[in-house]
């Protein structure tokens, strides 16, 4: 079974949920406000996609942080950023065993489940 992560009020997430229902497919759906995110799966993440991939900064979040938070940012300084406020995260990020899908697009999910 697929995986959804991501966060409910976040309206690509909302696209891509109602593109898996509308297609009978089924997925199990991870809010990582709600659900929680580890350590370790956020650096399965990061090992599957890079951590450059994961990090969203182009949204709020990432506006609203500190400049010292941004400067020199490596690995291990984006993990905790994202650890600490998943809202940092590019979602959705759908997983299917060993495969992974980050962003949503109609097109790539199409490709995806099929």
């Amino acid at each position: 079974m697929m995986t959804l992560y991501g966060i409910k009020n976040c309206d690509t997430v909302k696209k891509a949920r109602r593109f898996l229902e509308q297609r009978s497919q089924p997925y199990q759906f991870h809010d990582y406000r709600q659900d929680g995110l580890s350590a370790e799966l956020l650096e399965q993440f990061a090992a599957q996609l890079g951590w450059q991939s994961l990090l969203n900064t182009r949204g709020t979040t990432w506006r609203a942080l500190d400049d010292a938070d941004k400067a020199e940012l490596d690995e291990q300084k984006a993990l905790r950023l994202m650890l600490a406020q998943p809202a940092l995260i590019k979602r959705p990020l759908l997983v299917a065993g060993e495969r992974y899908l980050l962003g949503f697009s109609e097109q790539s999910y199409q490709d995806f489940t099929n």
